[in-house]
């Protein structure tokens, strides 16, 4: 259980430094989220009046205009992480006859929002899809983004005497794009200073560091306010490559395997797929193309168990972070176990910090009760 919470702001045009004290003694509270395959974004809400600093000096001087960066750092027990990095895209001013009830809304987005503003027209002779990225990357380094991109699973250099990749798009649209196609995630990882982002480009991370467990039904040890979970059996699909035999011209549906190389699964009894689809999309691509859409669609399908929850920070002790894994005990052995966090919603006010957050993962029991605490 962590004992005190703090909170900094920091906003600035390129490089963002800590906010004016007049926005801080204002600021009423902070909403913050972040979610797998979604840019993430946040929310700021500041009591204001006629005759305060912000309206009179602040927002005329344009302080706040869009795309002013902001920088939201939670300090929990004095262990600090960077909730946003990103930039303001929109204001809203709600002024009331009431004392005390005119607000000014900030919101924005990460600093994805960036890569998303102009149109681009760029070849890429003989490069593979990370290094296509890493190019693309390297143009918003003034932001403090640093590149991370891993290599697809199948590698593939286009001859550049048949083919070279061109971008007509934004470069955000196109590395979404080339991460579809390798079965990849696009995201900014805020931190781990201010100012330092991570712009990750690779598979979504189902290993590694296990956040510390989410306890429910277990009395004093209890340390989130609420947990469900739901089982879809609807959610899967095996996807089928259709084939038709040369000689009879019957056609045969092979099904793609779930070889598990990008998303390793987390439950011993995985979710079994009811609903069969047709890969699409396969004209005109080569075999190594058409096996790393496999992995793509395959990698995409949706997980069959989900939970959803809200705790208080202060009581679990630590940040839950999204698109990792937390340990799960309390809920009996179908459902206890290592979970992937799909989105967390940070809700900060004065004096308490609470998150809603969503789990996910394919199936039923674990393959190890043991849990981090």
């Amino acid at each position: 259980m962590a004992k005190s919470l703090q909170l900094m702001l920091m906003i600035g045009r390129v490089v963002a430094a800590p906010a004016p004290q007049a926005l801080m003694d204002a600021l009423q509270s902070v909403q913050v989220t972040s979610s797998a395959g979604q840019r993430s974004g946040f929310q700021l809400s500041f009591a204001v009046s006629k005759r305060s600093v912000i309206t009179e000096t602040l927002l005329p001087a344009g302080l706040l205009d869009p795309p002013t960066r902001v920088v939201i750092v939670g300090i929990v027990g004095g262990a600090s992480e960077v909730l946003m990095d990103g930039v303001i895209t929109r204001h809203e001013l709600s002024p009331s006859d009431t004392p005390g009830g005119s607000t000014l809304t900030v919101t924005g987005e990460d600093l994805t929002v960036l890569m998303d503003l102009r149109h681009e027209r760029e070849c890429f002779p003989a490069m593979p899809l990370n290094v296509r990225v890493m190019k693309i990357l390297l143009k918003y380094a003034m932001y403090g983004i640093v590149p991370a991109a891993v290599p697809a699973v199948i590698f593939n250099v286009p001859n550049p005497i048949e083919t070279i990749p061109i971008q007509s798009s934004t470069d955000l649209a196109y590395l979404n794009a080339l991460a579809s196609e390798a079965g990849y995630s696009f995201f900014l990882v805020p931190g781990p200073r201010p100012g330092i982002s991570t712009a990750y480009w690779g598979p979504e991370a189902r290993a590694g560091l296990v956040q510390p467990a989410l306890s429910v039904n277990s009395g004093a040890a209890t340390n989130v306010e609420s947990l469900s979970f739901s089982f879809d059996g609807m959610a899967r699909t095996q996807y089928t490559i259709r084939l038709t035999e040369p000689n009879t011209k019957i056609g045969i549906s092979i099904p793609i395997p779930d070889i598990s190389l990008l998303r390793p699964p987390l439950a011993v009894r995985p979710a079994v797929a009811l609903k069969e689809e047709p890969l699409p999309d396969l004209a005109g691509r080569s075999p190594v193309e058409v096996i790393l859409r496999g992995l793509s669609k395959t990698t995409q399908a949706s997980d069959a168990v989900t939970g959803q929850g809200k705790l208080d920070v202060l009581r679990y002790g630590h940040v839950l972070k999204s698109r990792g894994l937390v340990g799960v005990r309390g809920a009996g052995l179908a459902y206890d176990g290592l979970y992937f966090v799909k989105s967390v919603t940070h809700d900060i006010r004065r004096g308490e910090y609470k998150q809603t957050f969503s789990l996910t993962r394919d199936g039923f029991v674990p393959f190890s009760q043991q849990v981090t605490t």
